[in-house]
């Protein structure tokens, strides 16, 4: 698993360089003497923002990486961190960095799920304080 995650990290690690030196030749080129009607400044502001956030997820990425790695010098790795069951090997080759089993992570995301729809109907209701 070990090299699983190690050669995922260098393959991230890669494009994020790449990323990075592909932003800095054409997004910082907008030279003063370029002129861009608005459709062009908008497209190019967009996709400015579109690769900024995927810098970020596979930053994110990098960091469940390194905290896989960790737990496996550890010796926590596998192991679901609410339940503390083995987590199921088919999981962990899908998504090596896995921190909950899948009971555990259904249950997360069905409370996640709860919290986001009382709060829509939290906002939802007017405020009557008077």
């Amino acid at each position: 698993m070990r090299e699983l995650l190690e050669d995922r990290r260098r393959e991230i690690l890669e494009q994020v360089r790449h990323k990075i030196r592909h932003v800095r030749a054409h997004h910082g080129r907008g030279s003063l003497n370029e002129v861009r009607d608005s459709v062009e400044s908008s497209d190019a502001l967009l996709r400015e923002d579109l690769d900024l956030a995927l810098l970020q997820l596979k930053s994110e990425t990098l960091d469940k990486i390194e905290n896989a790695l960790a737990r496996l010098d550890e010796r926590t790795y596998g192991y679901c961190l609410e339940c503390g069951e083995e987590i199921a090997r088919q999981r962990l080759a899908s998504l090596p960095f896995a921190l909950r089993c899948t009971r555990c992570e259904e249950g997360r995301e069905t409370a996640a799920r709860a919290g986001r729809s009382a709060a829509r109907r939290d906002d939802a209701v007017p405020d009557v304080a008077a």
